[in-house]
């Protein structure tokens, strides 16, 4: 099979120093894939550039093989481009690392060119700055984030339909606009619906609108029931906690990925989140700040979750009342119950099963 010719695609004729430590990193895009191979002793090996296709996947991996034992990969955009060839690579029984791209600074002093990327990538894993595991794309909470990202449109797509329906009507025909006045939402569509689009031009806008609302009202719904079932099937615990819906689960499912082994403990679960704290501590001053970093979906949802608790729990309000009447105030307080929250939640998600990898 011919492969893509790139402009920096060299291959140095040399014996790898330690064939029991070479070391991938891969470099993905839509339709290419740019591999880089060094050894234990940070020599790189070799350049070169493969389809982003099941075939591709074959021969990066043969090419890489051909060179020594490749142990580990290092791999950018695991969770987009680069999502089939770490499902291929870990299938194979090499451990895939997710790398970052490379920093502003360390750019400016190699330049940037996609094999320069696919080194860097190679010598962050060996070099130890690149250590978490990609998530998986092979389990329920994959079919989860897929459903979730077409629900969301749908709620979106849904609000701004309701948006253009009700300023449409604030300059609609006094007839018109006062016949709809004081209606319910579900009254005031079901009655854009029913009128007659030949009427005029802004009875045909309400009357399309209307029909747009209540397909995109019938898509969500159908949407949050899927998602309802899988995470019944998957991990029900997780909606018998309180303040816990479809939607929270599913965002925290997805935020820790089918593959949630490869979180620690709950304090990394609570990093993944933006709960933990972080140190600003220097000299004679000890202190931490707000963590604004982190999956803030993730983040929000937990939030959320607080704020029902607040509402219609006996122990989060007394828990609020308590540091309180400590000095504390209500969003510190909400702080701390968003850690405690994301350890329950950890608990939940360490029961859940483990999904069994399958070739890309």
């Amino acid at each position: 099979m011919t492969v893509l010719s790139m402009p920096h695609s060299t291959t140095i004729a040399q014996e790898p120093a330690d064939p029991a430590s070479l070391v991938l990193g891969v470099d993905t895009h839509k339709d290419i894939h740019v591999a880089a191979l060094v050894n234990g002793l940070g020599a790189r090996l070799g350049t070169q550039a493969f389809p982003a296709t099941a075939a591709g996947y074959r021969e990066l991996l043969s090419w890489a093989c051909s060179l020594g034992t490749v142990l580990q990969a290092g791999v950018e955009g695991t969770g987009s481009y680069g999502a089939g060839l770490a499902r291929h690579l870990a299938a194979e029984g090499i451990e895939v690392i997710e790398v970052n791209r490379p920093d502003r600074a360390a750019r400016r002093r190699s330049g940037k060119t996609d094999a320069v990327d696919a080194e860097a990538a190679a010598r962050a894993v060996l070099g130890g700055r690149a250590t978490g595991a990609p998530k998986s794309k092979d389990g329920p909470v994959e079919e989860l984030r897929v459903l979730k990202v077409v629900k969301d449109s749908a709620v979106r797509n849904r609000t701004q339909a309701i948006n253009q329906l009700k300023a449409l009507l604030v300059s609609a025909p006094a007839q018109l606009r006062e016949s709809l006045a004081g209606l319910s939402n579900p009254a005031l569509f079901k009655a854009c619906a029913a009128l007659v689009p030949e009427a005029g031009a802004v009875h045909q806008a309400l009357h399309l609108l209307a029909h747009r609302i209540k397909q995109l009202s019938a898509e969500s719904t159908t949407l949050t029931r899927r998602i309802t079932a899988i995470i019944q099937g998957h991990n029900p615990s997780l909606l018998e906690l309180p303040g816990v819906g479809p939607d929270s689960a599913a965002i925290l499912l997805i935020a820790a990925g089918d593959n949630h082994d490869r979180l620690r403990d709950e304090a990394s679960f609570a990093a993944l989140c933006g709960v933990s704290p972080v140190e600003r501590s220097s000299g004679k001053s000890q202190r931490r700040r707000l963590n604004r970093g982190g999956n803030r979906q993730a983040n929000a949802a937990l939030y959320r979750i607080v704020l029902s608790r607040l509402r219609w729990e006996d122990r989060t309000r007394a828990y609020l009342l308590r540091r309180t009447a400590e000095g504390k105030t209500k969003r510190e307080v909400i702080r701390c119950l968003k850690r405690y929250v994301a350890r329950e939640i950890h608990r939940c998600l360490s029961a859940s099963p483990l999904p069994v990898p399958r070739a890309a």
